[in-house]
């Protein structure tokens, strides 16, 4: 689970008590549910940001969906947005991607409480499978060379984010390296064991820095499993080191649905063949299509979660703020006003599949009543085949567990999200004798904890259809307080 620097803990949590009670319960519940850890927590919803800092200077704006102006961080994580991700360059022209910028970026962003992953790319401008240009002052570098100057630039940068106070979470050693990177030397067809060495040589560094990031390799074209395997099978044979996959997928409004199939099948290759996680680095689509890209973005989501032992760990798009056709790109996800496009709701929306762990989901919110102060959380079953599902809304049982001011009295809703439909309502799981029997059996059968009979916590276990569901928790009567809810895989 994630959790913000302490000084932000501190100074928000003196101001607003009832949220770090909501932080800490959160924390409480992943030590008192061992089925499966926070992976709704967890999950990386991220964004690309590297065009921030140059847009605010030549004088763009950011506006939520109400069109108020506001930081874009900000906007970004009113859309549900958790993470950050930065390129480096080595010695850009304008300084924009450089080392001093990142390292201002990154500062900003993890003081507003975002994770940040680091790019590096190891040129002075875009590296991608069309060019992996070595800097102007590696040019005439020979590859001993290059694996010391892949070295030291990676120790450089990480240093300076160290000294900044700045924990990138992941650390990519190279962009979209489909066919290796710093050509020639580098390239993967000429010899796969000087881009092994080269990988090496940065996932090595990374660590001598920062020990407990993950370094991620990356690779475009997340569909093409013969590609992942041929560079990855070269990796292996040549001892590169690295603990996460990285990919990207960019399709169109009329093939997505098909390429994240290939994606999904793709990951879950990846994950057996050799046992790594799997991080969708970069996505996007175009502008005009923010429905499309919403549906795209909500299932890919849900796939990448669905992946065995959560090996799935997020998704980032690729510079979703960008609008207006700035620097001639046409694949962001704001407005052309500068705010948020439907799209990005893919963020905000909990998209849990039911496959692999347990636990799908979980929620907490300090303050559950009635009229706006409605708790809201969400899963998805995949696949064609109906699923058993139990979905708990823990208020009373808290008492139990030391935690102050729990909602006295929960009642929950389940609707099916696509239409808007009411499945089903309950406000107290053992109202009904035979039902809070099974519901009673199907908690220990998950490991959830045990309930008190007679408390009126609500709870379903139903059989669902594949498709996308929201949970709706209210208070009744006016009731007031802290909340948990939980939906869990009963099958």
């Amino acid at each position: 689970m994630y959790l913000p620097p302490l000084r932000t803990l501190a100074a928000r949590g003196l101001q607003d008590p009832a949220w770090l009670a909501s932080l800490l319960l959160a924390w409480l519940a992943a030590l008192l549910l061992p089925s499966s850890p926070l992976r709704a927590a967890e999950f990386a919803k991220g964004a690309d940001i590297g065009w921030l800092s140059q847009m605010e200077a030549s004088g763009i704006r950011f506006y939520d969906t109400a069109g108020t102006q506001r930081d874009c961080l900000a906007v970004l994580k009113s859309t549900g947005i958790n993470s950050v991700r930065l390129r480096v360059w080595v010695n850009p022209s304008a300084g924009w991607c450089g080392k001093a910028d990142v390292v201002a970026q990154a500062r900003r962003a993890s003081d507003a409480g975002l994770r940040v992953m680091i790019d590096f790319h190891y040129s002075d401008s875009w590296a991608d499978p069309g060019q992996q240009t070595k800097p102007a002052a590696w040019a005439a570098h020979g590859i001993a060379q290059l694996r010391e100057d892949v070295a030291a630039h990676t120790t450089e940068v990480l240093t300076a984010l160290r000294d900044a106070g700045v924990t990138p979470e992941w650390i990519q050693v190279g962009n979209e390296t489909n066919n290796g990177m710093l050509w020639e030397e580098g390239r993967a067809s000429v010899s796969m064991a000087n881009f092994a060495s080269l990988v090496t040589a940065g996932c090595n560094a990374a660590k001598a820095v920062f020990p407990s990031s993950l370094v991620i390799v990356h690779i475009s074209n997340g569909h093409d499993n013969a590609l992942f395997r041929w560079i990855l099978d070269g990796l292996k044979a040549n001892g590169a080191p690295y603990d996460v996959i990285g990919l990207s997928l960019y399709p169109e409004p009329a093939d997505w649905v098909q390429k994240n199939e290939l994606c999904l099948a793709n990951m879950r290759d990846l994950v057996t063949r050799y046992g790594k996680q799997v991080m969708v680095s970069e996505v996007g689509m175009g502008e005009a299509y923010a429905a499309a890209c919403k549906a795209f973005l909500t299932d890919l989501m849900g796939k990448v979660k669905s992946l065995e032992g959560g090996k799935g760990l997020g998704l980032f798009y690729w510079e979703p703020a960008c609008h207006g056709g700035w620097q001639g790109y046409r694949k962001g996800a704001f407005t052309s006003q500068g705010r948020p496009s439907i799209a990005l709701e893919a963020f905000a929306a909990p998209t849990l599949p039911v496959a692999g762990d347990r636990l799908l989901n979980i929620s907490t919110r300090a303050r559950v009543g009635t009229g706006f102060e409605i708790q809201v959380a969400g899963f998805a079953i995949s696949g064609t085949t109906p699923r058993r599902v139990l979905l708990r809304a823990c208020g009373p049982s808290l008492t139990g567990f030391g935690v102050p001011d729990a909602l006295a009295d929960p009642t929950m809703e389940l609707f099916e999200l696509q239409t808007g439909a009411s499945i089903a309502t309950n406000d107290n799981w053992s109202s009904n004798a035979t039902q809070g029997a099974a519901i009673a059996a199907a908690a220990t059968q998950v490991s959830a904890f045990a309930w008190t009979s007679g408390s009126k916590d609500a709870a379903l276990l139903l059989t669902l259809a594949p498709g996308l569901y929201t949970i709706e928790v209210k208070g009744v009567g006016g009731s007031t307080g802290i909340c948990l809810v939980e939906a869990y895989d009963a099958q």
